[in-house]
């Protein structure tokens, strides 16, 4: 959407409300013939595994006794994983994906949809193409129903007819967009577990960036961050969800998309402006450090021999 929508990352163009459901129709297809080529070429020699990392944030109604918002909430998560999962997982796009852009897109004038339709042969051979479920995960939003007038030029934003509230208690230890809200993490987990079968899942991506320039190295709210999520993939465990292995984003200060070197997710510091780069580590390494170490909490009354 940022890429074929937007523009705002590469290849930075700016497609209005075609562009990133042409992408993304390319992109499902082509992971199905990656996959299909990896299974019935090397698999049977190597016994590798082949699926595909979705970032998502999880969408919580307003108020959850609100039936429109609990629609609204829906939407967020289906135009969001279920743009790619549900292909992968069930064959096809999300019903209510395909039924807002069609019905916006007759409204539009326009003569068929904007979100391009699967063959009946497309949706076979895409259908089970995922060995394992990536998830890449940062933050919430509180959903409401947003109706769009239709006289705006159409886009994957307005198309979902819903808008995103934060809670101003979220503490907000990284950039505007990236609230610490642990408890988004385990319902989206349980949605996947609910949703697509209970797949085997690698958390892929999860961390948080420095809202200011800094050369501090104590990062006392990532260690936050990092204890709050990591505890709500432990209780998605007990719910039965599965969840075989976790990443954090990430270990270096790196280059983050229109961002930069601006917006720092590592546990290490890097000195980009020394031509060595040379890297520092911050507090949270020795954190996460431990947590490998224990593969767990550790245990904050024991005494280090």
């Amino acid at each position: 959407e940022k890429g074929y929508g937007t523009g705002e990352h590469a290849p930075g163009l700016r497609l209005g409300g075609c562009g990133a459901y042409k992408a993304a129709h390319h992109i499902i297809k082509t992971h199905a013939k990656v996959w299909h080529s990896y299974n019935n070429t090397w698999r049977s020699e190597q016994q590798g595994m082949v699926g595909i990392s979705l970032t998502s944030g999880w969408g919580e109604p307003v108020d959850p006794h609100s039936q429109t918002d609990r629609d609204a909430a829906e939407r967020y998560i289906q135009f969001h994983l279920g743009w790619f999962a549900n292909p992968i997982y069930r064959g096809d796009y999300p019903e209510i994906m395909k039924n807002y852009v069609g019905r916006k897109s007759s409204q539009q004038g326009l003569g068929t949809s904007r979100l391009p339709t699967f063959s009946v042969q497309e949706k076979t051979y895409i259908k089970g193409t995922s060995d394992f479920l990536g998830i890449g995960h940062f933050t919430t939003r509180y959903v409401i129903q947003k109706s769009f007038p239709l006289l705006q030029v159409p886009s994957y934003h307005t198309d979902c007819d819903l808008a995103e509230l934060v809670d101003p208690k979220w503490p907000a230890p990284g950039p505007r967009w990236l609230y610490s809200v642990p408890w988004g993490f385990r319902r989206l987990l349980n949605f996947i577990k609910t949703q697509y079968g209970n797949p085997l899942i690698y958390v892929t991506e999860n961390g948080v960036s420095e809202k200011v320039q800094c050369t501090q190295l104590c990062d006392e709210w990532r260690i936050e961050y990092l204890k709050g999520y990591i505890n709500e993939i432990l209780k998605a465990l007990n719910d039965g969800v599965n969840v075989k292995g976790y990443t954090a984003w990430s270990l270096l200060d790196k280059f983050e998309w229109n961002k930069g070197f601006s917006e720092r997710f590592g546990f290490y510091h890097t000195d980009f402006k020394n031509k060595n780069k040379p890297r520092y580590p911050k507090a949270s390494a020795d954190y996460y450090k431990k947590i490998i170490s224990a593969n767990g909490f550790p245990n904050p009354r024991e005494v280090m021999s």
